[in-house]
C-alpha cells in the first residue's frame, strides 16, 4: 500500500504535469516547434540561463566546501549565527532576495557605487547589476546552501583517525585532503553541485530584478516562458519549457552517472 500511495503521489505531483509539457508541445508542427525554441532571442536566453547556472554552481562548489569546512572544523565566536545565515536563502522569498541584491549592487547601491566609473573600483570596468554578472551573483546567492548543507554532514562523519594516520606517514596537508578527505566527500560535492545547478536553472524571482531583462543580453529563459504565457502563446511556452526540461534532465543524468562511478570506484 505504501508503494501505491508513493506512485500515486508521484504521478499527481510530477509525472502528470511533466507529461502535459509533451502533449501540449505535440500540438505544434515541427516548424512551429523549431521556431518557438530556436529563435535568436530564445537561444540567447538558453546561453545565459545555463551558462550563468553552471558558473554559479562551480563557484558554490568551491566556496560551499570552504564554508562547510570552516563550520565543521573550526570554533569561533558567532559560529551559530554564521551557520544560521547559510540557510537564509532558503527562508528568504526570492523576490525579496532580488530586490535586496539590486539595492546593494546597483549603481547607487552600497556596493555598486564603488564600481561606477567615478567610484573607487571604477577602473575595473565591472558593472554588477542589470547585466549577466548580476544574474550570476543572484544564482550564487540562492545556490550556496545546497552545497554547504550537502557537504557539511559528510565532513562531520569523516574519520579524523585516517587524517592523523596520513599525517604520521608523512603526508602534507594538501596530500591528506587530496587522497583521504576528497574521495569521501566527492559524491556529496557532486550532489550539492547538481542541486545548486538545478535550482539556478529554474530561478526566476531573485533574477528578474537584478538582470535588467534586456533581450539578447540579460534575459533568462524562465522570463521568456512567462512572456509567452502573458501573450497566450501556451504552446510556445511549453515548447521552451520542454527544451529546458530535457537539457536539465540530461545534465543531471550525467552528474548522477559520475556519482555512481565515483561510489563504485571508492568501493573498489
Amino acid at each position: 500500500m505504501t508503494l501505491g500511495y508513493t506512485l500515486l503521489y508521484l504521478s499527481l505531483i510530477v509525472l502528470i504535469p511533466l507529461s502535459a509539457l509533451f502533449f501540449k508541445s505535440f500540438t505544434m508542427t515541427w516548424d512551429q516547434f523549431w521556431t518557438a525554441v530556436a529563435s535568436p532571442r530564445v537561444l540567447a536566453s538558453y546561453r545565459l540561463t545555463f551558462g550563468a547556472s553552471l558558473i554559479a554552481a562551480l563557484v558554490n562548489l568551491v566556496f560551499g566546501l570552504l564554508v562547510a569546512w570552516v563550520l565543521v572544523r573550526y570554533k569561533f565566536p558567532g559560529k551559530k549565527i554564521v551557520d544560521a545565515l547559510v540557510d537564509l536563502p532558503f527562508a528568504l522569498p526570492t523576490a525579496v532576495a532580488g530586490i535586496s541584491l539590486t539595492a546593494l549592487l546597483a549603481g547607487n547601491g552600497w556596493i555598486g557605487q564603488y564600481f561606477e566609473p567615478d567610484g573607487i573600483l571604477g577602473f575595473l570596468g565591472i558593472k554588477l547589476a542589470y547585466n549577466p554578472t548580476g544574474v550570476v551573483i543572484a544564482l550564487i546567492f540562492i545556490g550556496l546552501p545546497f552545497v554547504v548543507r550537502t557537504v557539511q554532514p559528510v565532513l562531520e562523519d569523516t574519520e579524523k583517525e585516517l587524517e592523523e594516520a596520513a599525517t604520521c606517514l608523512g603526508a602534507t596537508r594538501w596530500q591528506t585532503f587530496r587522497y583521504v578527505i576528497l574521495p569521501s566527500i566527492l559524491p556529496a560535492l557532486l550532489t550539492g553541485f547538481a542541486m545548486a545547478f538545478a535550482r539556478a536553472v529554474g530561478e526566476y524571482g531573485s533574477v528578474i530584478f537584478i538582470a535588467g531583462n534586456m533581450p539578447m543580453i540579460s534575459e533568462i529563459t524562465p522570463l521568456i516562458i512567462i512572456s509567452k504565457l502573458e501573450q497566450y502563446d501556451y504552446a510556445g511556452a511549453t515548447a521552451v519549457a520542454l527544451v529546458m526540461l530535457l537539457i536539465s534532465f540530461v545534465m543531471l543524468l550525467v552528474i548522477n552517472g559520475l556519482q555512481a562511478w565515483q561510489r563504485k570506484r571508492s568501493g573498489a
